[in-house]
């Protein structure tokens, strides 16, 4: 495992204008959304809901899911360690490169889990074919996979999703499906894996990177076993989801109009990025969602720190280098003063 240095919008230790870091909705948090926190504040003198029971109904009547199947969190990464620490897996598989939070928390649990990697080859783009379906024999107790993935910004290939899903049936393996990035793809049901839900998934959401919520730490996980999410919902600390946390995510899931104006400025700013970066040499791979993983024979991570601009160090990546690095998907004006910096940075 590759030391976790940093994620992305670490940008604190630093002297940064411009944050291409973290991959969050470049429009904001909503004037809604912050009224809500403002509005929350009274009532924080008293203790939250201790399971956000008025924040999952607003979820299940959302997304038209059973509010029996849905388990609030301190942010998509509390409820990746919960959820592991209840299974405590012996043998898991994960992608590389992935959200290194998955295999951190795998090698934290009690189990003293043995973590299987299946690598995702830059010479393919990145796109995971049918070979790892191999690897998913009854040896394996959990398969984490990020949809999209993350650094590449790729979906799982739906039918390949759906043999995933029956096989994992098969041999009792537990599958965590991580779905973060999916809100800002046009027609996500699409590609989402509850097409294909059943009693072995869990699938992961978070508010932290659509609604530009990350300060605010959001996130819930929809079981496709309502005894699990039960006692899932049990494990971990008390009062893990704040009042305002809990009041943004309700006013958030009404902000219908404000996803639809996000998913036409990602796409539309995602292939003007991507054109502009490959015209300065830069080997630029496909994506699906608001980041983009690039390739330089340059450090561009360290170059452009001169320029008052962060992008992600993609080092810490298993299966990557310090020569990838991964780049949000901003305004378009920001957008053109990093493909401005980088010019500069490549050529002098």
């Amino acid at each position: 495992m590759k030391d976790i240095k940093e994620h992305g919008g670490n940008i604190y230790k630093y002297d940064i204008k411009y944050d291409f870091s973290a991959n969050i909705n470049p429009l904001g948090i909503t004037e809604n959304i912050k009224n809500a926190l403002i509005n929350s504040l009274d009532l924080c003198d008293k203790y939250p809901e201790p399971y956000s029971e008025k924040l999952v109904s607003a979820i299940a009547e959302c997304k038209k899911i059973s509010d029996k199947k849905i388990v609030c969190g301190n942010g998509a990464s509390d409820l990746i360690y919960r959820i592991i620490s209840y299974f405590k897996p012996e043998k898991s598989l994960i992608f590389e490169p992935s959200f290194s939070e998955y295999e951190k928390a795998l090698r934290e649990s009690e189990s003293e889990c043995e973590v299987i990697k299946y690598y995702l080859s830059p010479e393919k783009n990145f796109i995971a074919d049918e070979s790892f379906l191999d690897l998913l024999d009854e040896s394996i107790d959990m398969l984490i996979i990020g949809n999209p993935n993350n650094p590449t910004g790729l979906t799982l290939n739906p039918e390949l999703m759906e043999r995933v899903s029956k096989k994992c049936i098969e041999n009792d393996i537990y599958f965590l499906c991580d779905e973060c990035f999916i809100d800002f793809i046009r027609n996500s049901e699409k590609v989402s894996a509850y097409r294909f839900i059943n009693k072995n998934m869990i699938i992961l959401k978070a508010f932290t990177k659509i609604y530009a919520m990350a300060g605010i730490r959001l996130g819930y996980a929809v079981f496709g076993d309502e005894n699990i999410a039960e006692k899932i919902k049990t494990t971990g600390q008390c009062w893990s989801v704040s009042v305002p946390a809990q009041y943004a995510g309700i006013t958030a899931l009404k902000e219908t109009d404000y996803i639809e104006n996000t998913i036409r400025l990602i796409e539309s700013e995602r292939r003007f990025l991507t054109k502009n970066i490959k015209k300065l040499g830069i080997k630029v791979f496909k994506s699906e969602v608001n980041f983009i993983l690039c390739y330089s024979d340059f450090e561009v991570y360290e170059m452009l720190k001169s320029e008052k601009i962060a992008v992600r160090n993609c080092e810490n990546f298993d299966g990557l280098n310090k020569k990838f690095f991964r780049i949000a998907v901003r305004s378009n004006e920001e957008n053109i003063i990093l493909i401005d910096a980088l010019r500069r940075c490549l050529n002098g």
